[in-house]
């Protein structure tokens, strides 16, 4: 019988040997050896007096063997903490995003029906300042216009006649048709890349929860469900 302190991913190596060669195991919560150490008059941490303490517990409480999950349950939450992880991270991106669109081209808001699509994004990289968009024709626009839509699903002309128009009318109602600092112009891309790169990643993390949690438990399920759920797998 061998007892452990939860380590969270440290302890992975030593879990995994010890189940290859079938040893029985307790994982015990940090929480709980140390109000017993914080209880004893004399707090001394040495991995002696650790391993002590650890023993001692075992002889205290009732504690049963460790019951590692299934492995699909582990990807499951795995999975769903990294897409968490990386859903935040993109927030954050997006706050500063909006924070330099503000100083570069405020009125490009609204241009396209979902500001961070993929095509808006990518026109906004394009043609990032009003004079970008003033300074070029009509029919390059179209022509910009189509080659970003290349590798999605075909759209009519009148749509993109009416994107091309959009641009236009916010380019000239802008307030800033010149941009003062070149900076501004870098970190737009920069963050525009970065946003790009966070969808895709989310979208290829929400593919793979869903095949596994659909190996696991349900057949369908949204994704803030499965965030939910991760609480329970944490």
């Amino acid at each position: 019988m061998l007892i452990l302190e939860a380590t969270g991913h440290y302890q992975s190596p030593i879990v995994q040997f010890l189940e290859e060669h079938q040893y029985i195991y307790i994982v015990i919560n940090p929480l709980i050896s140390n109000r017993l150490r914080k209880s004893q008059l004399r707090k001394v941490k040495t991995d002696a007096a650790d391993a002590y303490l650890l023993g001692e517990l075992y002889y205290k409480e009732e504690f049963e063997p460790y019951k590692k999950r299934g492995v699909q349950l582990l990807n499951l939450r795995y999975l769903t903490r990294q897409y968490e992880s990386l859903s935040k991270m993109c927030v954050q991106t997006k706050l500063q995003f909006q924070a330099v669109l503000d100083q570069v081209f405020p009125a490009y808001k609204g241009v396209f029906g979902a500001m961070y699509s993929g095509i808006s994004l990518r026109f906004l990289s394009e043609f990032p300042t009003s004079y970008s968009v003033l300074q070029t024709d009509e029919n390059t626009l179209k022509s910009k216009m189509k080659e970003l839509l290349s590798s999605k699903r075909g759209r009519s002309e009148d749509w993109i006649n009416q994107r091309v128009q959009r641009p236009l009318d916010a380019a000239k109602q802008n307030l800033f048709q010149q941009t003062m600092y070149a900076s501004h112009l870098i970190n737009l891309k920069v963050l525009i890349t970065l946003i790009l790169q966070y969808q895709e990643h989310l979208t290829g993390l929400e593919q793979n929860i869903e095949r596994c949690f659909s190996l696991r438990l349900f057949n369908y399920c949204s994704i803030s469900a499965l965030l939910v759920i991760r609480l329970f797998l944490a």
